[in-house]
């Protein structure tokens, strides 16, 4: 029987990484539609004495890394999100059986391609979640970038374990 192009090598299948990176998708551009309908840029709602909702649009990297480069850096983040989405699905092609890895790559994917749509799409990520202590703000981010940070710390526990089980 012929192997799908959408299976590993052990055989096991990539489609329900895909369809866990297509949640989070989903879940970023709704929500991002949602804060785009309903607030203007600036706008804040408080929810707690340590978080608000807000609008905020960012041209950079994280952390509003080259924010102010005029302009230039909307194409090259959206060249990077475009080669780690196909790096990722190569990497999930290859090894769709190693669960944890398979996991975090796939968040990572649900997220970046989030973020290359709004770049594409209005030449900023739209950012949203604004967690903050007294006058000191984290920056403020959004589901895709929730879930390539928990793929992130998922990648680094996926390797610990590894070498932990290598020895």
């Amino acid at each position: 029987m012929a192997r799908s192009t959408f299976s590993g090598s052990t055989g096991a299948s990539i489609w329900p990484w895909l369809g866990w990176a297509l949640v989070i998708l989903v879940a970023d551009q709704l929500t991002k539609t949602l804060i785009l309908g309903a607030y203007q840029l600036g706008d804040a709602t408080p929810i707690t004495s340590f978080f608000n909702i807000v609008r905020a649009h960012n041209t950079g990297a994280a952390f509003s890394f080259l924010s102010d480069a005029g302009g230039w850096q909307r194409w090259l983040f959206t060249g990077f999100g475009v080669a780690a989405a196909l790096f990722i699905l190569w990497q999930l092609r290859q090894h769709p059986e190693q669960k944890l890895f398979a996991f975090a790559l796939a968040s990572i994917l649900g997220g970046a391609v989030g973020n290359v749509i709004d770049r594409m799409v209005h030449g900023y990520v739209v950012d949203f979640l604004d967690f903050y202590w007294g006058r000191s703000h984290f920056p403020a981010f959004n589901v895709a970038d929730a879930a390539i940070t928990v793929g992130a710390a998922c990648l680094i526990l996926d390797e610990l374990l590894r070498v932990r089980n290598a020895r």
